[in-house]
């Protein structure tokens, strides 16, 4: 499966993903920037390298929070369901969903602080606001079932010396093994998307040349954000239970949704102040990086936040005739020319697979991260590894599932400006400079990025304070 010749050809037709995924979902629609608890920000999916029997799942919700955003510090919203969905046969429903759900308690309310104390445990009495959550498993047909018997603790904010005087240890012992072999996390993170914001909403605006030789500045940059993860064996996704080397369908599908009950109550004179009831409505839906912020217009854009991967048809057109390479066409031309319409280039890797890479038997088409589990994980600094994904020749990455160290901006880019386009003779008349060393400027994650679970940095101290030091 891995020849040269196949490499070589999933390059050419699996970078068209990124031209419908553009970045990062921070603040992507209108109704959903009013409610930052609910946002979901990025959603990452790929084979775990520390078990390769496993599938490391993770969403991330609240988009750039400032790390000394107190005194009452971010956290999850207990009335908020943050949800992560898998098709296992391609059919574009969810046939396995699991959801985490939060509590709040306050040991003291006779004090404004977040940590009485310095806090050096998470059942320390001096981390006075703590959160906790359960897992729920549902299956399609069947009954939720909890997966934890016991609260599993939120790791808190890194506050600062004084009252996180060593986060490290509190965020691993926020890591819990649950029966069967799963392993989650949640708390805040550090956000380790990175993209220059600033320069990218100035109308894609490229800093320095072309993006290729640095110069971009990182608008995530000492941001966290709030993460859900989890660790899964294979055989519990796939649809006969079975390995990834047994499965007959080893192509899995996964996006993530945050839903809210639909009525919500304010009451007056500061008691019950805010309540909700009613029947649950999506609000915020994550697969790909920022299809809904870039490519679908303000017009539709809480229409996606609610919407489903069965009905994603209806979004085709935005697809077809892409506005963001009408964008760099209208900025950098005549230097730079991107194909603008007929882009079955992105259609075809957006809606079904890639043929070969990552497309399931028998596929109905609909937009979600797409991951064929028997590809070989390969990790920052191993051999064969690229930031770039597929389009560096490395079929662990981008768009075969979307590791935390993926660059999908510079390759979002690339493959909007038309790299992978084919014209009627099957050539890529696009596939030329600067169209293919297109960039941001902005190459790596503010912090490294840990090798094991949950695969995320430690989140910025508040204390630390890096945007007034910068």
């Amino acid at each position: 499966m891995r020849t040269a010749a196949f490499v070589s050809g999933i390059v050419v037709a699996a970078a068209g993903t990124a031209g419908y995924a553009y970045f990062s979902s921070h603040r992507e629609a209108p109704l959903i920037s009013d409610d930052p608890a609910a946002d979901n920000t990025d959603t990452y999916f790929f084979v775990s390298p520390e078990n390769p029997d496993r599938v490391v799942v993770v969403w991330n919700s609240i988009p750039l929070e400032e790390p000394a955003g107190g005194p009452n510090f971010n956290k999850f919203d207990e009335n908020v369901r943050y949800d992560i969905h898998f098709d296992n046969d391609g059919d574009s429903l969810e046939d396995i969903t699991y959801s985490f759900r939060f509590r709040t308690t306050v040991v003291n309310p006779n004090t404004f602080l977040v940590a009485t104390g310095p806090i050096s445990s998470l059942i320390d009495s001096d981390y006075n606001v703590r959160q906790s959550y359960d897992v729920f498993e549902k299956l399609a047909g069947k009954k939720e079932t909890k997966l934890n018997t016991e609260p599993i603790p939120v790791a808190p904010p890194n506050i600062g010396p004084t009252s996180t005087p060593n986060y490290a240890n509190l965020m691993q012992a926020a890591i819990t093994t649950l029966p069967n072999q799963y392993r989650v996390f949640a708390g805040p993170v550090d956000d380790p998307f990175y993209v220059d914001l600033g320069a990218i909403f100035d109308r894609l605006t490229i800093r320095s040349g072309f993006g290729n030789m640095g110069g971009g500045k990182d608008g995530v940059f000492g941001y966290n954000t709030h993460a859900c993860a989890m660790e899964i064996p294979i055989a519990r996704l796939t649809k006969d239970g079975k390995t990834k080397l047994e499965t007959a369908e080893p192509v899995l599908g996964c996006w993530a949704s945050n839903s809210r009950p639909k009525v919500r109550v304010l009451a007056s004179k500061g008691k019950n102040l805010k309540k909700e009831t009613g029947a649950r409505v999506q609000v915020s839906r994550l697969g790909m990086p920022l299809v809904n912020e870039v490519v679908i217009p303000l017009k539709d854009k809480d229409k996606f936040n609610g919407s489903h991967p069965k009905d994603d048809a209806q979004f085709l057109q935005y697809v077809t005739t892409n506005e963001v390479a009408s964008l760099l066409t209208a900025l950098y031309g005549p230097a730079l020319t991107a194909p603008v319409t007929d882009r079955a280039d992105l259609v075809a890797v957006f809606l079904t697979g890639v043929q070969g890479l990552n497309q399931p038997a028998g596929v109905k088409p609909a937009e979600m991260i797409r991951l064929n589990v028997t590809i070989p994980p390969v990790k920052e600094g191993d051999a064969g590894y690229s930031r770039f994904g597929v389009l560096g020749n490395d079929l662990s990455g981008f768009p075969n599932g979307r590791r935390i160290t993926d660059d999908v901006v510079d390759i979002e880019l690339r493959a909007v400006a038309g790299v992978l386009f084919k014209d009627g003779t099957g050539a890529t008349p696009f596939n030329i400079s600067p169209n293919n060393i297109l960039g941001d400027g902005v190459d790596a994650n503010d912090k490294p990025i840990p090798q094991t679970f949950p695969f995320l940095a430690v989140p910025h101290e508040g204390f630390a304070n890096l945007h007034s030091a910068r």
